[in-house]
């Protein structure tokens, strides 16, 4: 069995690689890409890519991986690796600094492990399963005293969402809905990076729709180890600082449907 401190110490050498890339690259500003209308694919995300990958493959040749642009590479190993080199393209193009190179790692696809470091303003997280998240060394958690009222939420939504006019509009009614419940409702470019403001309390709340792989993990994973309240329906996710903060956020976006 791979032994899961060798498992994050090798998460933790992915990241830091993709993000040193990342960081040089937005330094330059670097928007070199193909636009689209939902959507970007930036030549740093596959240059990020190409410093992590091989520090993953090298280290656990056996272990199954998917990366973002190089696609699957099948293994028998116990985990199964999830590469993102580049969350937040959007971000990145228009030169705003939220954006990250993460790494999640599942069990059984259960996610157990997760590294996030965000360049622009040299952060690193960590999270592993019944071990809490771990901001710049310091293990943190997503309680908040900020009324509900005053609270901010991060809607997170699939790469499928604004191309599906059903899920598109179910989208907008959730945003709508929670604009009525509390003071800020941001709808996010770079999940991995709210979610990791979510993990320490500077937000107060998520709600993923339809997310993708590359994001959910890693946000789904920082959630339960920072101590939230969660409730699930399908393809809905719902994440709190607290109990009545949650009950308070479903009972908006139920009114909704």
């Amino acid at each position: 069995m791979t032994d899961l401190d060798d498992v994050e110490a090798v998460a933790r050498a992915a990241v830091l690689a993709g993000g040193a890339e990342l960081r040089e690259r937005y330094r330059n500003g670097d928007a070199d890409g193909e636009y689209g209308a939902t959507d970007v694919k930036a030549a740093a995300d596959e240059a990020a890519e190409a410093r992590m990958l091989p520090v993953v493959r090298r280290a656990f040749p056996d272990h199954p991986v998917f990366a973002e642009e190089a696609g699957r590479f099948d293994g028998s190993g116990p985990y199964r690796w999830v590469i993102d080199p580049l969350d937040g393209t959007n971000d990145f193009t228009a030169g705003l600094p939220t954006f990250a190179a993460s790494v999640a790692v599942l069990e059984d696809d259960e996610p157990t492990l997760a590294a996030v470091r965000q360049p622009a303003t040299e952060e690193t997280y960590l999270a592993r399963g019944d071990a809490g998240v771990i901001y710049e060394g310091t293990r943190v958690t997503a309680d908040s005293d900020v009324p509900l009222s005053a609270s901010t939420v991060a809607t997170i939504v699939g790469r499928d969402v604004p191309r599906d006019p059903g899920l598109s509009r179910r989208a907008d009614a959730i945003r709508e809905a929670l604009s009525d419940e509390v003071k800020r409702v941001i709808d996010s470019w770079a999940p991995t990076v709210h979610s990791g403001l979510f993990a320490r309390g500077r937000i107060q709340g998520l709600v993923q729709f339809h997310p993708d792989e590359e994001e959910r993990a890693v946000t789904e994973l920082f959630a339960s180890e920072a101590g939230a309240a969660i409730r699930r329906e399908g393809p809905l996710y719902v994440a709190a600082s607290d109990e009545d903060r949650l009950a308070a956020l479903w009972k908006a976006i139920d009114a909704s449907r």
